[in-house]
């Protein structure tokens, strides 16, 4: 059977690109690089973040290397952060507020208590 007739093959393929790109969400220079483009504006893009969100269960989360991508991916479902991200100092702010929590987890234990970056939505 050729790959391309073949559904296992095919799926594991598209797998594989939605896993690249979920992960790409944990660089916020990424993310504000589509704001810019205006690319988080786009319904059928916001249908396809709401669709991702299938990488937030236990059995797809576990192929997800950069935590802060399911964070962000959660972020992007709301508009308020998909507008905020076109700023280059909110860029700068979140890309900041992953710096700090990657310094400060050790283990899995925060040293320092984490800020919240959802409160950018209140």
């Amino acid at each position: 059977m050729e790959p391309e007739s073949d559904p296992k093959a095919i799926n594991r393929a598209r797998f594989e690109l939605e896993l690249e790109f979920v992960q790409a969400l944990a660089n916020p220079y990424y993310l504000h690089s589509l704001a810019q483009q205006n690319i988080l504006d786009q319904p059928a893009f916001i249908n396809f973040l709401e669709y991702l969100l299938y990488f937030k269960e236990k059995d797809y989360a576990r192929f997800i290397h950069y935590p802060h991508a399911l964070h962000h991916l959660e972020l992007l479902q709301h508009a308020q952060f998909r507008a905020e991200m076109r700023q280059d100092e909110f860029r700068d702010f979140l890309h900041q507020k992953q710096f700090d929590h990657w310094r400060t987890n050790r283990n899995g234990m925060a040293a320092e208590p984490a800020v919240d970056e959802s409160s950018t939505l209140s």
